[in-house]
């Protein structure tokens, strides 16, 4: 969380039993990174969850990939909405 608003996180696939990275940063930017390889689409429900991706953990092997992605999602953070408190 940055500013109160979810920037990524990691998630363990019920599927493959693997790491993905959880990353946000916006709808426009997931719709070109979508297209890379090691990204797919973030799907908790059966349906995508716009805005976010799951990058695999080959996609994030090197701390220039994984500082890449972190980079992207701070750039988008300042434009994200902040979640609602219950």
């Amino acid at each position: 969380m940055v500013d109160n608003k979810m920037l990524c996180g990691i998630h363990i696939s019920k599927k493959t039993n693997g790491e993905l990275l959880m990353a946000r940063f916006g709808e426009n930017a997931c719709e070109e990174t979508i297209k890379t390889e090691h990204v797919l689409p973030m799907d908790f429900t059966g349906r995508p969850m716009k805005g976010y991706v799951f990058i695999e953990a080959e996609g994030i092997d090197t701390d220039y990939q994984l500082a890449n992605w972190l980079e992207m999602c701070l750039h988008f953070n300042p434009l994200a909405k902040a979640s609602k408190k219950r």
